[in-house]
């Protein structure tokens, strides 16, 4: 058998439940659906500033874009808006199954690791309140590099912080924006179909796809431990 592949998470949505943040887009949007609209353009600037070679810290562009999105709606956004959105950003709880499958990884052998576009400080105080920090060896940031994933300096960063050769590192994310960026770079990806993500049936593809994260757990298990 061979050794088993460093596992690297996804953070937001992929390890904690972002339909935390609803409420404070149904207050001053009146719509919480536009929680969805706003994740989406985070991403999409993110990339877009990361390709025209501007990088901007994850957390500043999304107050940004939701700016942006209330300007155009007439609507104004205020400081204590910008901190609501900073403060439930901060503590999001995790998805119901994550810490079981986080342990039963752990007890399977495998070695934890988190590589997020949001600053380390943020994503440690996310670990921290969602009570899961302890599960990962360490955390890396797309900060460390100021290239957004699915940028190839981002998953590189954590290949020579490791050690690692491309191969021996697999990423599990929802979104997959991020997998295809780390197959593309030779890592091995699973995909967790979250509400609202699923496979885009051109480019990379992840080699595991589970409806959550126990279900990719097992997936994982069973492909490596035979």
């Amino acid at each position: 058998m061979d050794a088993l592949p460093l596992i690297v998470f996804d953070v937001n949505e992929t390890l904690l439940d972002l339909t935390a943040l609803e409420p404070t887009f149904e207050r001053v949007f009146r719509d919480k659906g536009a929680m969805r609209l706003w994740f989406a353009n985070l991403i999409l600037y993110s990339v877009a500033l990361t390709v025209a070679d501007a990088y901007v810290p994850f957390t500043d562009i999304g107050s940004a874009v939701m700016k942006m999105l209330a300007d155009t709606r007439g609507i104004v956004i205020g400081q204590v808006d910008k901190q609501e959105l900073t403060e439930r950003f901060s503590t999001m709880p995790p998805h119901p199954e994550v810490p079981a499958a986080l342990q039963k990884l752990r007890v399977a052998g495998f070695r934890l690791f988190t590589l997020t576009d949001n600053l380390l400080e943020v994503q440690t105080r996310q670990l921290e309140h969602a009570g899961i920090v302890g599960f990962f060896e360490r955390r890396f940031s797309a900060d460390s590099v100021k290239h957004h994933k699915p940028s190839r300096q981002a998953y590189a960063q954590v290949e020579r912080n490791l050690g690692v050769e491309p191969s021996q590192l697999c990423l599990i994310a929802c979104h997959t924006w991020d997998t295809l960026g780390a197959v593309a770079a030779g890592w091995e990806a699973a995909l967790i179909k979250r509400v609202g993500n699923d496979l885009l049936g051109v480019g990379p593809q992840p080699q595991i796809v589970g409806r959550d994260l126990h279900d990719v757990a097992e997936r994982l298990i069973a492909r490596h431990k035979e």
